[in-house]
């Protein structure tokens, strides 16, 4: 488990930093996708999610869900095309589950990627996730989780 600035950033898992979203890929061809724990620190105790219906086709930087907390709203952007297969029924009813475990039982969907060869090259994972991710809150002015 890599650690940034006191943030968790397990480096298995592929990131699309610009969004602060994780993504793994399951032996069925489905990947699960999650806000990681720099996105929580950020935002704060999620206190709502809203994802898109199972069967939706989500385009890759586009909303797969709506997450709430309370100082923050917005989308959390998909870091692959894919069409949602699943949204977790233990986040909608306990939405802050996503901070107390946004890499295990806090994931907010999961998609059947419609190019995952094609759009997972953009995703950073291991040392250049962490490399990347310091460098995001560098900028940002991030003291730590």
């Amino acid at each position: 488990m890599g650690t940034v600035r006191g943030c968790n950033i397990p480096e298995d898992l592929y990131y699309n930093v610009e969004n602060n979203v994780w993504v793994r890929k399951e032996d069925d061809g489905t990947v699960t996708v999650g806000m990681t724990s720099y996105a929580c620190s950020l935002a704060g105790e999620i206190v709502s999610y809203t994802p898109k219906k199972v069967g939706k086709e989500v385009a890759k930087d586009k909303s797969a869900a709506t997450v709430e907390s309370g100082k923050w709203v917005g989308p959390l952007k998909s870091p692959v095309t894919g069409e949602i297969t699943a949204t977790n029924a233990d986040v909608a009813a306990n939405p802050g589950l996503i901070n107390k475990d946004p890499y295990g039982n806090g994931w907010v969907v999961k998609l059947k990627p419609s190019d995952w060869a094609g759009e997972s090259g953009e995703l950073k994972t291991g040392a250049d996730a962490l490399s990347a991710f310091e460098a995001k809150m560098a900028a940002d002015g991030f003291g730590g989780c």
